[in-house]
């Protein structure tokens, strides 16, 4: 039974990628930040093999532990599905004795999954079908923003710069007239991957074949990008209220110490303290910070986003500013970038889940 007056909200996390544990970490950041008062949450958890499950929604079992990421297994609690039916809004629990019985129609899905199978237009495509809001972008742009290569060619459409780079599909290698083109250091990651998984930084060509095969564990598609000397710029985006313009937030800039020699998986979500160092807002002469929150909102526009989004830049010493990345659902960690920017703002980690799931409802599924 639903509670009257609540919002009745599926917290969904986990999932078939390699960004598994973070999910489940941005996951324990939000079920945190939901007001009881207002939310109804039902925490459906998805294993590593794709199985549903209806865990307990204790944040504390969410959490980074003795640098062990947490797990949804088969045993996290009862398996759940959700049916692709318009007609109905409601999670099933698979009883292995009584059946499949319903749980009470779901308002909205937050769908807090990262990577494959999850920010990539696969569940948002079910939930379309099944008719169900959800928070986030639409099937293709979850798909465009996950692709880095289709992110670059549309973005550059729209007269955003990129740096160069070079696509590696199935069985492909980087040419001659690429290296040349490229330089080193050059960075090769998994065209559709996020958190830094998969991706190395080559100084010599005798390593690139190595680096290569580490990122078709994870995607057979491969870039090769041409390191671009600069900061690391970032920038929160999200949907007009009542359907106005994407709003920018404050900017942030991650600078990597220590150890780390970029900032990769250890350096974002497990030495971060120790790591990382951040400015919020990012000390940039104002023209090339209103050229940034302005690129951040066309690259949004440019892909269709919907939602939320965080976009990446480079920032060279000469302030010449270049697009790496879009996140169609940006981390939501402790340690994350995006809660932490629009914090900045004025917009408290509560409020902005909050904003999210309105405008989810608002929004509705379907063409816009």
């Amino acid at each position: 039974m639903t509670t009257p007056g609540k919002t009745r909200v599926a917290l969904v996390f986990g999932g078939r990628s390699p960004e598994h544990g973070i999910s489940c970490v941005s996951a324990g950041s939000v079920l945190s930040a939901l007001d009881p008062d207002e939310f109804e949450v039902v925490p459906v958890g998805i294993t590593r093999a794709g199985q549903w499950v209806l865990t307990n929604g204790d944040p504390a079992t969410l959490a980074i532990q003795a640098r062990r990421l947490p797990e949804i297994t088969e045993t996290s609690g009862a398996a759940v599905v959700l049916p692709a039916d318009p007609t109905g809004n409601g999670l099933l629990v698979l009883d292995p004795t009584d059946g499949p019985r319903a749980l009470a129609d779901v308002d909205v899905v937050f769908p807090v999954l990262h990577g494959a199978y999850g920010e990539d237009g696969t569940i948002q495509g079910m939930l379309e079908m099944a008719g169900i809001p959800y928070v986030g972008a639409n099937v293709f742009a979850s798909a465009a923003a996950m692709d880095k290569e289709f992110t670059k060619k549309l973005c550059a459409a729209e007269g955003i710069p990129v740096g160069p780079y070079a696509v590696l599909r199935s069985g492909a290698t980087l040419s001659e007239a690429d290296k040349e083109r490229l330089g080193l250091p050059v960075f090769v990651k998994p065209s559709r991957a996020g958190s830094s998984f998969g991706i190395t930084k080559v100084d010599d060509w005798s390593r690139l074949d190595a680096a290569v095969a580490a990122a078709r564990q994870i995607d057979p598609k491969v870039l090769v990008e041409g390191a671009i000397v600069g900061r690391e710029i970032e920038c929160g985006v999200l949907e007009g209220e009542a359907g106005g313009s994407p709003e920018a937030s404050l900017l942030a800039e991650v600078r990597v110490v220590g150890d780390h020699d970029f900032y990769d998986f250890e350096a974002k979500y497990i030495d971060s303290e120790s790591s990382c160092e951040y400015d919020i807002p990012a000390e940039l002469p104002d023209r090339v910070t209103a050229q940034v929150r302005e690129y951040a909102t066309r690259a949004f526009t440019a892909l269709d986003c919907a939602g939320l989004a965080r976009v990446d830049f480079f920032v060279t010493p000469d302030l010449e500013i270049y697009l790496n990345e879009i996140n169609t659902m940006p981390g939501f960690t402790p340690s994350s970038m995006f809660p932490r920017m629009w914090a900045a703002a004025g917009l408290e980690y509560p409020k902005l889940v909050n904003r999210l799931i309105r405008t989810a409802l608002r929004r509705g599924v379907g063409l816009h």
